[in-house]
């Protein structure tokens, strides 16, 4: 059990910094980009050819990151130059990564066995694979943490929090929002990036359709986080991210090992998040029934 539990943190870690950036357009924003389902795989295909090519797999984690920034800056052009709705947007930078992975790598997988990765600094002091994984994943999550706090309080910072909220009033001050949405798009696909960087090096292997319904587990890990961890401060919201990063994966292991098929986890992933979506709602059909029964007393 405590093996389940500690294999669920570790990729609860990793999937945390992807947690991160979705949570950068869908709620700072108000974005839902879809980029992220082909950024994610293009990080995980460029860190793991760069590495079989021989290339330092901080330096492939490095050229991921570039790759998952330019992903969000097509994104963001497309969106604010062409005027092209958001959603579609990030559909049509997703379609169009997929054939470019598949170029990155030459082949639908790339493996990486017996080969050095991020990972094998820590393995070298004596410490399994899982707890390399969790120790580099916790200083990841850590310094992203704590950079974008520091960033979200500067004054682009603010000014992208403030698009999010209200572009016409921050329009109305003389910043420009579609340069402040490309800002906002870039950076949460480079982390996404990064994260399909780290979860490839972690498994072994990179995959073209590794990046199929990780928006969902995105959505899922960010109101997981939302609901058991609260936002009062942003710095708090940030965490309660990681956290429910975590959690998720923790309610998927234990899930597994109640029985659930494989096949069916996107199906509970799905409905957990449309669950979660629809408590607003919920709360709304729920309200005037306890107003009757107030009244009846």
């Amino acid at each position: 059990m405590l093996d389940i539990f500690l294999g669920a943190i570790s990729l609860g870690l990793l999937w945390a910094v992807m947690t991160i950036g979705v949570y950068i357009t869908y709620r700072i924003l108000d974005i839902a980009d879809l980029t992220v389902e082909g950024s994610i795989a293009m990080g995980a295909a460029i860190a793991a050819k760069a590495i079989s090519l021989g290339v330092n797999p901080f330096a492939a984690t490095a050229l991921a990151l570039l790759g998952g920034l330019t992903a969000g800056l097509i994104t963001g052009l497309l969106h604010t130059k062409l005027k092209i709705p958001a959603l579609l947007s990030g559909i049509l930078t997703m379609i169009a990564l997929y054939s470019v992975n598949l170029h990155i790598m030459g082949k639908a997988n790339v493996a990486l066995l017996r080969m050095d990765t991020v990972y094998t600094p820590f393995t070298k002091l004596g410490m399994s694979t899982r707890d390399a994984v969790i120790v580099l994943g916790f200083i990841c999550v850590s310094a992203v943490v704590g950079i974008l706090y520091w960033f979200f309080g500067t004054e682009i910072g603010s000014a992208i929090r403030a698009t999010g909220d209200n572009p016409h009033m921050v329009r109305a001050q003389g910043i420009n929002t579609n340069m402040m949405k490309i800002i906002g798009l870039v950076i949460s696909n480079g982390l996404v990036a990064i994260s399909g960087a780290l979860i490839a090096q972690s498994q072994g292997f990179a995959d073209v359709q590794m990046g199929t319904g990780s928006i969902v587990i995105g959505l899922a890990s960010v109101i997981i986080g939302e609901v058991l961890f609260g936002r009062k401060s942003f710095f708090s919201r940030l965490l309660s991210l990681a956290l429910g990063a975590m959690t998720y994966r923790i309610i998927i292991a234990f899930v597994l090992k109640l029985g659930m098929p494989a096949n069916d986890l996107k199906l509970f992933t799905a409905i957990t998040v449309a669950i979660a979506l629809a408590l607003p709602v919920f709360k709304t059909y729920l309200h005037p029934i306890k107003i009757s029964i107030k009244e009846g007393d």
